[in-house]
């Protein structure tokens, strides 16, 4: 379950890794289609080339196929010596939706080089009924393994009706 759930948060910070260069990539039952086009909304954008910042400000809602990330403000961290992304800052009631899954916190720093994701402030993530919660949750979305720390809760809905 939590699986499809990271599959959500990596899906949505793709475009900016080193594996967007695959067309198709399975994230635990989610297929992500990479060259599927990146749409970014926001009500301002302001970019700074000598910095290599480009911040997307109010009512930010970047999506790429059936997957969609919200949030208050997006900064996206250029290196200083070519055009590749290397760091994702999502603040401001962070979420992360496809049709059955969601990822809420109050931000996301994911850090391209390192492969790190942290999740922090109020973490939730859902399935259905089914629900886990902490204050962070850090990804390591080269391996695909996760922690949470800061009392974590577990709701784990049976089957059945």
């Amino acid at each position: 379950m939590f699986r499809q759930i990271f599959g959500i948060l990596l899906a949505c910070i793709l475009g900016a890794g080193s594996l967007a260069a695959q067309t198709n990539i399975d994230l635990g039952g989610i297929t992500v289609d990479t060259s599927a086009a990146i749409e970014v909304s926001a009500d301002s954008l302001s970019v700074d080339q000598d910095t290599g910042r480009a911040i997307f400000s109010g009512n930010v809602i970047i999506g790429q196929g059936d997957l969609r990330l919200q949030a208050g403000n997006v900064e996206v961290v250029y290196a200083a010596d070519t055009s590749d992304i290397t760091q994702l800052i999502a603040t401001g009631d962070v979420t992360f939706v496809t049709a059955d899954e969601a990822a809420e916190a109050q931000s996301a720093n994911y850090d391209v080089v390192t492969g790190m994701l942290l999740l922090s402030g109020d973490v939730l993530l859902t399935q259905g009924a089914s629900a886990i919660s902490a204050e962070t949750m850090r990804i390591n979305v080269t391996d695909g393994t996760a922690t949470m720390e800061g009392r974590v809760r577990t709701v784990l809905q049976q089957g059945g009706n």
